[in-house]
């Protein structure tokens, strides 16, 4: 039993060691952008209020909390500590919700504020940046909340159970997991989205409505369709989402609207369909699937074995 607390114990100053020393170096690069940037561009006027506000978000408040942090660390009481730094956990869910806005006021303020633009660029020239730019060192928080999670997980797994310590470690890990959810599906749902649009812009006309809301993308990819009465392969591209799976064919290359665009063909629900493997399951030469609907079956086909299996377990989850 000694032994082990030995061990706890290293292992445990080791970690506290690593999470001071790294909690130093991003809160010096956090003050880089509140000093050079933040302060400044509030005292200069460059940037109206609104618009530094949906830039920097609550960087600010940020930067306090883990100051706070960092100086109980020093002290070695770790309690307090963490009180305190569960009570701003959500900063970093509500900074993560506007780092998009962030970024997209950013990119525009670049291209119209000239004043800004010199600014900006001004700064970043100084040697204390080494090279980076501010969209580098915007998504810093979120990097961070990353690494709290693997420390707190560290510190916890070498603290003695029967401590006071160990329930405060225990409620700050599942307080940091819940946020690191929150942060995840926010940029999960951004991503979904990004791909309905692309999805529904690689679309001829407006007719098939990909952007739905509900709707997750899962994958896509060409296989052969293969017909019922013994006319060739014809080849299609599909789209799976969480609901639905839609068949389409290129358009005319020549086309002078539409040549890079694809032309819907078929929308299938998903709702009432089921998925069999007709043959593949060896490591065979490809495979063939088929998907049953109410009122038609569809036969897909691959040459690619891989391929074949990833489609179907894609196709039989989203069907679950």
């Amino acid at each position: 039993v000694e032994d082990q607390r030995a061990r706890w114990e290293r292992k445990r100053s080791r970690t506290a060691k690593e999470l001071l020393e790294t909690e130093h170096k991003y809160l010096e690069q956090l003050d880089l952008v509140l000093t050079y940037f933040v302060t400044i561009l509030r005292a200069k006027g460059t940037l109206k209020p609104a618009v530094l506000e949906t830039i920097f978000g609550p960087l600010e408040s940020l930067y306090s909390a883990s100051h706070v942090l960092s100086l109980h660390l020093e002290k070695g009481n770790l309690e307090p500590g963490l009180e305190n730094f569960c009570q701003n956990l959500d900063l970093y869910g509500h900074y993560a919700e506007n780092l998009e806005q962030a970024n997209k006021t950013l990119k525009e303020q670049v291209r119209k504020n000239k004043s800004f633009r010199r600014f900006k660029k001004l700064q970043e020239t100084r040697p204390q940046f080494q090279g980076r730019e501010l969209e580098d060192l915007l998504p810093l928080p979120l990097q961070r909340l990353h690494q709290y999670k693997h420390f707190f997980r560290d510190l916890l797994e070498n603290t003695s159970p029967d401590t006071a310590e160990y329930q405060k470690l225990a409620k700050t890990v599942k307080s940091v997991c819940e946020v690191s959810h929150w942060v995840r599906d926010i940029f999960d749902k951004r991503e979904n989205s990004l791909q309905l649009l692309r999805v529904q812009k690689l679309l001829k006309g407006q007719k098939t409505r990909v952007l739905t809301p509900g709707r997750w993308y899962i994958r896509e990819g060409w296989l052969l369709v293969v017909p019922s009465k013994g006319e060739e392969l014809k080849r299609r591209m599909f789209f799976l989402f969480s609901d639905i799976l839609i068949a389409a064919k290129p358009c005319h290359p020549l086309h002078l609207l539409n040549s890079n665009k694809l032309s819907c063909q078929a929308v299938y629900p998903l709702h009432q369909c089921s998925v069999d493997k007709v043959f593949g399951h060896t490591w065979s030469q490809g495979g063939l699937l088929s998907l049953s609907f109410p009122h038609k079956t569809l036969l897909l086909m691959s040459s690619n074995q891989q391929e074949i299996n990833d489609w179907y377990q894609s196709l039989k989850a989203a069907v679950r």
